[in-house]
């Protein structure tokens, strides 16, 4: 798609009000999803894995509360890695040479995946054991 062709497509959304709006964004959260599973193999495991581990947080929750403390940390690794891979994809398109900072928003978004990851780990050791 040309630049152009992307300015009135974006002029054509920022007039859409209610069900269109929302459907044109689901839409694009679609295609984001698709494409970033598509290009990430980390993702594509984090999914596989959520698939996996959904049912079995649902299983073994006892409680409603203790469930959704199951689930929470499976989405949460999923978005940190994607606002990760974000960041990431910035900082290349703004520039391939060797600077500080761009090494420091890439360091500081892995360690939030990182993070991620132990809250991931520690909510599920509390909860089970």
């Amino acid at each position: 798609m040309s630049l152009k062709e992307e300015a009135s497509e974006m002029r054509e959304n920022q007039k859409q009000t209610g069900i269109k709006k929302l459907w044109s964004a689901s839409v694009y959260s679609a295609q984001g999803l698709k494409s970033y599973y598509q290009s990430e193999y980390a993702f594509r495991l984090e999914v596989w894995l959520a698939v996996i581990l959904l049912p079995i947080a649902y299983w073994l929750g006892e409680t409603s509360v203790e469930k959704v403390l199951l689930i929470i940390p499976i989405f949460l690794v999923l978005i940190v890695e994607m606002i990760n891979s974000a960041i990431e994809a910035v900082v290349d398109r703004v520039g391939n040479e060797h600077h500080e900072l761009s090494r420091f928003a890439k360091d500081v978004a892995s360690a939030a995946v990182l993070f991620s990851l132990i809250i991931f780990l520690v909510t599920w050791i509390i909860i089970l054991l």
